[in-house]
């Protein structure tokens, strides 16, 4: 069953670096509500909850509801704030989307055919991102933008320009030229090694003696 994107809020007004730290002991998350056409707005989040949403893919991509004095806004994650060695969140920027108002923001990248092509082809897929920006209005926000890799031959790439965006997404930044058409994923050849040079090496002059 689908994990329901809402956050429940309490409006902050023990503001600093002090308050923070009070708020984190007290398993709180520090956050903040911004953009649209109303001001900035401290919160206060649960950090289970926070923890529990954070472990859906869709939480740092798709719309958020966030409840707070007796409201409903929707949002997108803008940046999280971590502990440094701890699995702590200590901070959560969240930015305000606005019904009917372009939005940007950025999307997994999701690679298809990745097994399939390796048992195929003799090479290391690397994956050279794992999201991209794009805008839209948030009715057309994707949770993911699948990147289909079968058939690709070692030594080619798929670059932005060949992403498959669904209707109404674009990038966020359009590819102007091969510059900036920058690849998503590549197909590398395999490395041989010295021994296996020489083993091939060996296996081939064997062959030619016969």
């Amino acid at each position: 069953m689908p994990v329901e994107m809402k956050l429940e809020a309490e409006i902050r007004t023990d503001l600093g670096k002090g308050a923070s730290r009070r708020l984190r002991r007290a398993n709180k998350v520090p956050a903040v509500l911004y953009g649209g056409d109303n001001g900035a707005v401290p919160l206060t989040l649960s950090a289970a909850q926070v923890a529990r949403l954070m472990e859906e893919e869709a939480f740092y991509s798709q719309l958020i509801t966030i409840v707070y004095n007796g409201k409903q806004e929707q949002a997108v994650v803008k940046d999280i704030q971590r502990h440094p060695y701890k699995p702590l969140v200590q901070h959560l920027d969240l930015q305000r989307v606005v019904a009917g108002q372009k939005m940007r923001t950025r999307v997994p990248l999701r690679i298809v055919g990745e097994e399939e092509l390796l048992k195929t082809q003799k090479g290391v897929l690397q994956h050279e991102m794992i999201d991209v920006e794009v805008e839209c209005l948030p009715q057309d926000l994707p949770q993911f933008i699948e990147v289909g890799v079968t058939g690709l031959p070692v030594g080619s790439a798929i670059h932005l320009s060949q992403l498959q965006l669904p209707e109404g997404v674009e990038l966020a930044t359009p590819v102007a030229d091969s510059e900036h058409d920058l690849p998503v994923v590549s197909l590398l050849a395999l490395r041989v090694s010295g021994e296996e040079e020489g083993e091939a090496a060996e296996e081939g002059g064997e062959q030619e003696a016969e």
